[in-house]
């Protein structure tokens, strides 16, 4: 078995462990980059628009049961020895969700590709067309109760004062200036949630900021509260924010699972803020 990856990896590293044969290499791409005609070279379809996300919820991207899971990493040749590298095509938006559900089953041995297939391709690696087939894998699924959270959980986390809710959104859909693109949904935040959006944790060209760069924006965000809850519009670019903050030892973030999609519908009575 290969050592454990770090948690980030850039193009190299992972160009040099690519022939590797236990190493699985999976694409999270999501909306407009999902099944695009280029990826990295062995990679396999981490479908979070499709049988990733639990089939029986009416919210977009919510987890899978674990024995769903556990199924779909099989059938993409996922062993436990594994050794995952997860990328997007949009550089780092959806991968994080990916690395955080791997996590959240229980699977420690997966990393994100820093600046995703966009940074891949600018480093002169190649990519293919070509998607090869993959004998199944033999995963086994172990939850991690309290890393995905509901909305009772969010409720709690929003009434204590030791627990920081980052709104991973952009600012003016936290404040209800713009709409939501899921049109039925209300405009707002979770009262009493700080607005941290995403791309504040990221170059322009979609790679996660050095490790004190972080630090400082998570640490402004937070404002000493030790515990985290992230949120967003689907529970995809939360994690953004939650692998942000495991990389810099916060203790145990928490991302809500439903996220806006759930809070936000019309039928419920739950409060929402608008402005700042």
């Amino acid at each position: 078995m290969t050592a454990l990856p770090p948690p980030l990896v850039d193009p190299s590293w992972l160009a040099d462990r690519l022939a590797d044969p236990d190493l699985v290499v999976l694409d999270a791409s999501i909306g407009a980059h999902r099944h695009a005609a280029r990826r990295i070279p062995g990679a396999r379809p981490f479908d979070l628009d499709g049988p990733l996300s639990d089939p029986a919820s009416p919210l977009p991207h919510t987890m899978p049961s674990a024995a769903d899971f556990q199924r779909e990493l099989r059938a993409l040749g996922v062993d436990d020895r594994s050794t995952v590298v997860v990328y997007d095509g949009a550089g780092v938006y959806s991968s994080p969700r990916a690395w955080w559900m791997l996590r959240a089953m229980g699977f420690d041995r997966a990393a994100v590709l820093n600046g995703g297939l966009p940074a891949w391709q600018a480093a002169g690696h190649p990519v293919t067309d070509r998607q090869l087939p993959c004998a199944p894998g033999d995963f086994t699924a172990r939850p991690r109760p309290g890393l995905l959270v509901d909305r009772p959980a969010v409720a709690a986390a929003l009434a204590d004062p030791d627990t920081a809710v980052l709104d991973a959104r952009s600012h003016d859909r936290f404040t209800g200036d713009a709409p939501e693109p899921r049109p039925q949904l209300r405009r707002g935040h979770l009262p009493g949630s700080t607005s941290l959006p995403f791309t504040e944790l990221l170059t322009p060209d979609g790679r996660y900021l050095p490790l004190p760069d972080l630090h400082a924006r998570l640490a402004a965000a937070t404002a000493g509260r030790p515990h985290l809850l992230t949120t967003c519009g689907s529970g995809v670019t939360a994690c953004i924010l939650a692998f942000a903050a495991h990389l810099t030892t916060h203790p145990t973030p928490t991302v809500y699972d439903g996220s806006w999609s759930d809070w936000g519908r019309p039928e419920t009575d739950l409060p929402v803020a608008t402005g700042d």
